[in-house]
């Protein structure tokens, strides 16, 4: 086999391989990803003779309450969603109305195009706010105020209940008393932030729900974490390269109507 033939298997062997690894790269090195918060503990462990630790980030607890349609629904209903959490109360007059409204602009942010225009793409993200006044707030109360900022209800849920519940879940779980930048009470959970959790249920980011940089920043890091893989799982990309059986056929074809051209053209130039 001469110089240029063998230059030529070689080049088609090594496109699809070149673009798996740059792939596989790029992937690997994906730059500002949205930290992770609420460290749990830290676990040493010893591989092939090397000492290597991990980082065991919290997990959001699950929590079941009732929702504006009177559903009873639970966290853990939504699976592998990015999910945007807010606390309100209906009877607000200073924060609230603002914080519901940039939720719709997120939410609505979503449509989709073509022929299914103006259509919310419900599978990407679920808004969740909690009511931290549920015994005014019941799900008839929730539903008509979600109807009158026009929120979809499919993966928007206002969920009120059992008020204890609503505190320690936004006080143990998510913690927003210890990034927020205003004081909260115990008492009441009056906050302006947006808490949002990855498709693992761990908190990744907390933003300023009245500040439209902010809310630009969510939805780019929204986009991250829908990205975002698990790196404790193999890649299926190389093994999907080698399943595609007729790329390779195509390839191996190529590879000797090359050789079987430059053979001809040895002969007629010899």
């Amino acid at each position: 086999m001469n110089r240029k033939a063998i230059l030529g298997v070689l080049l088609a062997l090594g496109v699809p391989l070149g673009c798996y690894w740059i792939l596989k790269y790029n992937s690997d090195n994906a730059v500002n990803m949205p930290r992770k918060y609420l460290l749990d503990t830290v676990v040493t462990r010893v591989e092939k003779g090397k000492e290597i630790t991990d980082s065991i980030w919290h997990k959001t607890a699950n929590i079941s309450l009732v929702n504006q349609l009177g559903d009873t629904v639970s966290l853990y209903d939504k699976q592998g969603k990015i999910i945007v959490i807010d606390f309100f109360f209906t009877s607000c007059r200073s924060i609230c109305p603002r914080m519901t409204q940039n939720m719709l602009t997120l939410q609505q942010s979503f449509k989709k195009g073509g022929n299914v225009r103006n259509k919310i793409d419900t599978s990407i993200v679920q808004f969740i706010s909690f009511t931290v006044d549920p015994e005014r707030d019941t799900a008839q109360v929730l539903k008509n105020y979600a109807d009158r900022f026009g929120v979809n209800h499919d993966n928007w849920w206002m969920l009120t209940g059992d008020k204890k519940k609503i505190y320690d879940f936004a006080f143990e779980q998510l913690k927003v008393d210890k990034f927020s930048e205003e004081p909260i009470s115990p008492d009441f959970v009056h906050t302006s932030r947006f808490v949002v959790l990855d498709k693992d249920y761990r908190v990744r980011g907390y933003y300023n729900g009245l500040d439209s940089a902010d809310i630009k920043k969510l939805a780019r890091d929204i986009g991250l974490l829908m990205l975002e893989k698990d790196k404790k799982k193999k890649s299926g990309i190389f093994q999907k390269i080698i399943d595609l059986s007729w790329l390779w056929l195509i390839v191996a074809l190529s590879v000797s109507f090359f050789m079987i051209y430059l053979n001809q053209r040895r002969k007629i130039n010899g």
